[in-house]
């Protein structure tokens, strides 16, 4: 049987937004790969672990040696679909090596949280990056769905939304911390995040 690499949602945060498939294939690994917090967090003393930092050669060159003695699992938050390390992975190994089990994503559960479809939004990430200005702009009935980071937070984004076409009253949902005991869910105005003090890594729901 060809070995494979295991790319295993760890969802927002909380264990319990983690499938049983995921959360299985984690348990059940030698060699483990993931964030500092996610090693932290789910890994156990009998397995060899590499942490995933600034310094991506790290991960995929253990991978490369691990993969030759036995199965390696990749621990990514969210759904490895969306924004991970699924992308560096599949450009340094052939597809048919990698095998996805997905977690619920932040952007699931923000929507869910509110009882809102996601179906007609447009999701986007400023996390480490800046989707096109055309992608930002307003439309009649557009929703979209945003991943933030320290840099692009809920002010920053805010600002750069009403930049964008946006009303200064349009509604905006801050979902900070999904998952965690500390969660906090609150509805303001564009004009009012852009105001406020800065919520980092946090999802956006703007409409």
């Amino acid at each position: 049987m060809q070995k494979k690499i295991i790319v295993a949602g760890i969802g927002p945060g909380s264990e319990d937004f983690i499938s049983p498939a995921a959360l299985k294939k984690i348990r059940a690994a030698k060699f483990l790969v993931g964030g500092r917090r996610a090693l932290k967090d789910f890994s156990s003393a009998n397995q060899i672990t590499c942490a995933v930092t600034r310094d991506l050669d790290a991960p995929i060159n253990f991978i490369r040696e691990k993969i030759l003695l036995g199965e390696v699992v990749v621990m990514v938050s969210g759904d490895p679909g969306y924004y991970s390390l699924l992308d560096l992975l599949r450009k340094n190994f052939p597809p048919e090596e990698i095998e996805v089990i997905p977690s619920v994503s932040a952007i699931q559960l923000a929507f869910a949280k509110i009882s809102l479809p996601w179906h007609d939004a447009t999701l986007l990430s400023f996390h480490g990056r800046q989707p096109a200005r055309d992608a930002l702009k307003f439309s009649a009935g557009k929703i979209l769905g945003l991943l933030t980071d320290a840099e692009f937070n809920s002010a920053t984004v805010s600002e750069i939304l009403l930049g964008c076409g946006w009303e200064k009253k349009s509604s905006v949902t801050i979902c900070s911390r999904l998952s965690y005991p500390d969660e906090k869910i609150f509805t303001t105005t564009l004009e009012e995040a852009a105001r406020a003090e800065p919520i980092k890594h946090c999802v956006l729901i703007v409409k």
